[in-house]
């Protein structure tokens, strides 16, 4: 594999920190983080349900924060309409610690052909700012967003998830992966760490929830990556429904370290329903109820400290 060259970087000795929109952290400043979730997101997939409104953003992210909430990352990957400027805006405005991404989600989510430098363009915005921004410099992304394909990974994901290696080993910065209904983490796994050679500590594998195949979830954890739980979703996915037992089998056969709970917050339906704020008003008060607030404390604090945080290489 030929990898972008690395930035001049911070000495290893550092600790890792949390590259938010608004600049790096420590981890423990996140507080009680929504794990993966969207404020702004568009695809032709979901003619009128966009989510481009900087007044509706504001008012989940201050319920969110009136529940608890501290952190917030938003997976929305580049040319989706991620907003990194109203991002930052906003987490200036409410408080919340908000991390952005770049990287390419399925090839089906863009009306005009993605760029041909993918991992330049990764490895630009994680350490100088997301391009196309209107007045100067624009936010770092702090988390590299790929797709892969159902029970499979495609030529498209096979070049985004390559891509995102390289700009890993560039950067630093952790990868965060879309499971297509919670299927393909074996070869997700196979080809980012065994093949491409990142850590599995800097793979967050989602939607696992979306196929409730508890000994995938156990192979996925002993691997090392982190399992992302990001419901709720409609009712024809097992998000809500199985929830609970997923997290619990996992934190029962010693997994609870590897565990991320969002929203995945994807349309303005969906907004209107639950959004943002579900995740600090419901879910984390019902996961400190039926597993107790140790559990529900790595899920919602310490675990997203780590999975979040980078020794950044520029």
């Amino acid at each position: 594999m030929t990898r972008a060259p690395a930035p001049r970087g911070r000495p290893a000795t550092e600790a890792p920190t949390v590259r938010t929109v608004l600049g790096d952290i420590p981890g423990d400043r996140l507080g009680v983080c929504d794990s993966h979730d969207h404020l702004f997101l568009r695809t032709p997939r979901l003619p009128g349900e966009e989510l481009a409104d900087s007044a509706a953003a504001e008012r989940q992210l201050r319920e969110f924060a009136a529940h608890g909430g501290g952190g917030l990352v938003q997976w929305t990957p580049y040319g989706m309409g991620r907003h990194m400027g109203a991002l930052a805006e906003l987490s200036r405005r409410t408080g919340v610690h908000v991390v952005a991404a770049t990287g390419l989600h399925q090839a089906v989510h863009y009306d005009r052909q993605p760029p041909a430098d993918l991992a330049e363009l990764f490895v630009e915005e994680v350490s100088h700012g997301v391009r196309g921004a209107v007045c100067g410099q624009g936010p770092r992304a702090g988390l590299i967003k790929v797709a892969g394909d159902f029970h499979g990974i495609g030529p498209h994901a096979r070049r985004t998830m390559t891509a995102a290696a390289e700009a890993h080993h560039a950067t630093g910065a952790p990868v965060a992966v879309h499971l297509e209904l919670g299927t393909g983490a074996v070869e997700v796994l196979d080809l980012l760490c065994d093949r491409l050679e990142v850590p599995p500590s800097s793979v967050l594998l989602g939607h696992l929830g979306r196929c409730p195949d508890v000994r995938m979830q156990r192979e996925a954890a002993r691997s090392g990556a982190w399992l992302v739980f990001d419901g709720p979703s409609r009712a024809h996915h097992a998000t809500d429904w199985r929830l609970l037992d997923s997290l619990a089998e996992l934190a029962e056969h010693g997994y609870a370290d590897r565990l991320l709970l969002g929203g995945d917050t994807v349309t303005a339906t969906a907004r209107n329903e639950t959004g943002v704020p579900h995740v600090t008003r419901a879910l984390r008060p019902r996961i400190v109820r039926e597993l107790g607030a140790e559990p529900a404390r790595r899920i919602f604090v310490d675990n997203p400290a780590r999975a979040f945080a980078a020794h950044w290489k520029h």
